[in-house]
């Protein structure tokens, strides 16, 4: 009872949020157009993105532009959440919200890396950081150097893992991005015990948990695959916390010879008694962790609909939306066969 009413509100306002999500039959209809503003035009047919699409010229419709429009949407979705929800609810928004925030960084860093001039204009988001983040996101598009980038990471929660990078003479782009990304999960991983408690706990365990576990998955292959990288230097890139996977499943697959022995080390770990986890490249294993956290916040969201289970399933079902849109429309632009 005390879930009905505490969601009561917020619940309603992700049912209204939900009915313009664009399912598998309108995304096969978008896929068949011929052309990127055809696509944009259909979009435009869906008031979240009527909203951010309307007044922009056929010119302004490269990837950049609709990657920063799409992105909008996402933190306007996030925003009217954040103003329906309760103190505690507003506690796990907080650290969700560094999950965009994270994004954003990156693309700093990959500017500065590349000897880019910043192409998104982060002006735009400029009033919903503002809000609820630390880190000034003019300033951070005007950095020309990691060192710089860093130094103005000082107000912000990032800044004591990226400065000991720095200091060890470590700070690369795929050093501070993977310690960015441990921040966050090691950082929603403690807060479920500190806010969320019973079913609501039980809930982030199974997503977040599940989520690190493939994504350690997947960077064990990776880095047998394409870098050789040693035990010792795998240990150093992925997540150190992890849910159905064991020590002795992790150290076994750092250890491995191969990919190869690695995909077939994955069938003798809990996630082996799954059908889906047949013997394959890693295609297969892609496809095979989307699928599986796909079914998992589809599953907490209908199970739990009066919980942390129904902002955690919208806000993460809204990212895949927009991650499919921009394949569908690079897809289009490109003249490639969709499936």
């Amino acid at each position: 009872m005390g879930g009905l009413i505490s969601y009561s509100g917020i619940s309603t306002k992700i049912r209204a949020m939900e009915r313009w999500r664009i399912s598998d039959a309108q995304f096969s209809q978008m896929a068949a157009l011929e052309s990127v503003p055809e696509a944009v035009r259909f979009l435009m047919k869906f008031p979240p993105y009527e909203e951010i699409f309307k007044g922009l010229e056929e010119k302004d419709l490269h990837r950049g532009m609709i990657e920063q429009q799409l992105n909008l949407t996402q933190y306007r979705d996030f925003a009217k959440l954040y103003k329906f929800a309760n103190r505690k609810q507003r506690s796990f928004l907080g650290l969700y919200f560094m999950h965009y925030e994270i994004d954003i960084l990156k693309t700093c860093l990959r500017n500065i890396v590349g000897n880019r001039e910043q192409q998104q204009d982060l002006s735009l988001f400029n009033d919903f950081f503002n809000r609820h983040s630390k880190v000034d996101l003019e300033r951070l598009a005007a950095c020309r150097s990691i060192p710089e980038f860093i130094e103005n990471m000082k107000e912000s929660p990032y800044y004591g893992v990226l400065s000991a990078l720095l200091a060890k003479g470590q700070a690369t782009l795929p050093a501070c991005e993977t310690a960015m990304d441990m921040f966050y999960f090691k950082g929603m991983w403690k807060a479920k015990d500190k806010y969320l408690s019973g079913k609501e706990r039980r809930v982030i365990e199974s997503c977040f948990g599940t989520r690190m576990d493939m994504l350690n998955l997947q960077w064990i292959y990776r880095c047998k695959k394409y870098y050789k990288l040693s035990a010792g230097d795998i240990y150093a890139v992925i997540i150190p916390v992890s849910f159905h996977l064991t020590k002795a499943d992790i150290r076994a697959m750092a250890e491995a010879e191969s990919s190869e022995k690695v995909y077939g080390l994955i069938r003798s770990t809990w996630y082996g008694r799954l059908d889906e986890v047949k013997e394959g490249e890693e295609q297969g294993l892609n496809a095979l962790s989307r699928e599986l956290v796909d079914r998992i916040y589809q599953m907490t969201g209908r199970r739990e609909p009066y919980s942390i289970a129904a902002l955690n399933s919208y806000l993460y079902f809204k990212e895949r939306e927009i991650e499919r849109i921009i394949t569908t429309i690079e897809q289009i632009r490109y003249g490639v066969a969709t499936t």
